[in-house]
């Protein structure tokens, strides 16, 4: 038996009367009970209770609020009040508010102030720095900016309205973002360039080298997608491509991982690239999931798609391929990724050729039956495809008789078939034909069962006795 924090009793009432007999640990039986404890400050007393109504009011009584959908109301109004004060908002962030409501019992929100030397530093370091380590929440000015505050949410309430909680939390951000502010600097002393030959030192995978040889694959895959993606400069994706993954040595990523790509561009900016290659580095990995942001500027397009591809065509060709819920390189992921690129910039890639030239990347990988890995790809491809159509309300038959055509891995066009297929099929003329054939297949399944044979090979143009039957095929 295995409970996330010791175990110091165990409440079980029914009926008002406690029930006999308790939990086996390790270190002996812990008996049921009918008592518990409020705040550990506040309230640390044990009280007895007689049913779930009396639990929640003794619990209120003792400052532990028991309703998570209480305690987060607490928290939005409480922080958004004291914003509104200052002329300040609480910048949304739905995930940390959800885990900030199951780390307190009594909530108590607060807002600090944030040393104004700190505030040259990007705004996504400030952020990632109070939200990932410290749980605070980010406010913004009127026009959207980061503001020189951040909100925290105490468990206590104190005699002096929080003014200490609040010096206490001021003193370890102030902590925190002088390590941030350090490596802001440090790696703004050497360049981006400077530091992709470190990637030799990362392995990517065992089985398929490390993240400089992924460099490698994935600018000769981008300079290749520059003849799909109009507008996509040579030069710029090939400087983008080398350039990605090279923020990853930084003392900043290494500090705050969730700021790799986004520190990239700051470090692209700072030595001058150009813009285009700078936004690329930021984008490469997007879109990350159905709601992030889809690139659509060419060089971060050429980039994202040729990462993504990349890595999926790799993992195929070492058989790494995702099976049931198991997913450990988020393939999934990637091929919706690349879905998304397409399918949103309506580009006309064939889709086979390009897992076909990131197979030619990798000579040394790539295994005698490339050409059943590539298909094997392409049906992948298709299932997502159909996950992708449903989440947008086309039904998934549709797409698997396209696909039945054979030979079709231009997205767009497949996509328009879909849309025109479904148009076909909502009019009168489709709804006679779908008749007809459901009609004429149940004739043809009752004559196979009679006659012990299936009848699934081609027409005979010979046998034809009526002109209908011509008109017909």
């Amino acid at each position: 038996f295995r409970w996330v924090r010791p175990l110091h009793s165990v409440l079980a009432v029914f009926n008002g009367k406690t029930l006999s007999g308790g939990i086996d640990l390790n270190g002996g039986d812990m008996p049921f009970g009918n008592t518990t404890c409020g705040h550990r400050f506040l309230a640390p007393g044990a009280f007895s209770v007689t049913g779930f109504t009396d639990y929640r009011e003794k619990l209120s009584a003792a400052k532990v609020m028991l309703d998570p959908a209480d305690r987060r109301r607490v928290i939005e109004e409480g922080l958004s009040a004291q914003a509104k004060h200052r002329s300040v908002s609480v910048k949304a962030d739905p995930g940390l508010l959800d885990e900030v409501t199951g780390l307190v019992e009594w909530p108590v929100p607060l807002i600090g102030l944030i040393d104004p030397a700190f505030m040259e530093l990007p705004p996504e370091v400030l952020t990632s720095s109070m939200r990932a380590h410290q749980k605070y929440f980010s406010l913004e000015t009127p026009d959207g900016k980061l503001a020189p505050l951040f909100g925290v949410v105490a468990n206590m309430e104190a005699a002096d309205g929080g003014e200490r909680i609040i010096a206490g939390n001021e003193r370890v951000l102030r902590a925190r973002l002088s390590d941030a502010k350090f490596f802001w600097d440090q790696d703004r002393k050497h360049s981006l360039a400077s530091r992709a030959p470190a990637l030799k030192e990362i392995v990517f995978h065992a089985k398929l080298g490390t993240l400089d040889e992924k460099i490698d694959r994935v600018q000769a895959l981008a300079d290749t997608l520059t003849d799909y993606v109009d507008g996509a400069d040579k030069d710029r994706v090939r400087s983008a491509a080398r350039l990605c993954k090279a923020d990853l040595v930084t003392g900043m990523v290494g500090e705050f991982p969730d700021l790799q790509g986004t520190m990239g561009r700051y470090y692209a900016l700072h030595d001058r690239e150009h813009e285009d290659v700078a936004d690329a580095i930021a984008e490469h990995y997007s879109p990350l999931g159905p709601n992030d942001r889809c690139p659509t500027a060419p060089v971060s397009v050429a980039v994202a798609l040729a990462d993504k591809i990349d890595t999926l065509v790799s993992f195929w060709l070492i058989d790494e391929k995702p099976t049931g819920s198991r997913d450990p390189f988020a393939l999934r992921r990637a091929a919706l990724g690349v879905i998304r690129l397409i399918v949103e910039n309506k580009l006309r890639i064939p889709l086979r050729t390009l897992f076909a030239a990131a197979r030619d990347n990798m000579p040394g990988i790539a295994s005698e039956d490339g050409d059943d890995v590539l298909d094997s790809l392409l049906d992948f491809f298709a299932d997502r495809l159909k996950v992708h159509l449903r989440e947008r309300g086309v039904r998934h038959d549709l797409i698997s008789a396209v696909f039945a055509l054979g030979g079709e891995d231009d997205l767009v066009r497949l996509l328009s078939r879909v849309d025109a297929l479904e148009g076909f099929l909502g009019s009168d003329d489709g709804a006679n034909l779908l008749t007809a054939y459901k009609r004429a297949s149940n004739i043809v399944r009752i004559e196979e069962r009679k006659d012990k044979t299936s009848y699934d090979g081609a027409p005979d143009a010979a046998a034809f006795a009526a002109d209908e039957e011509g008109a017909l095929y």
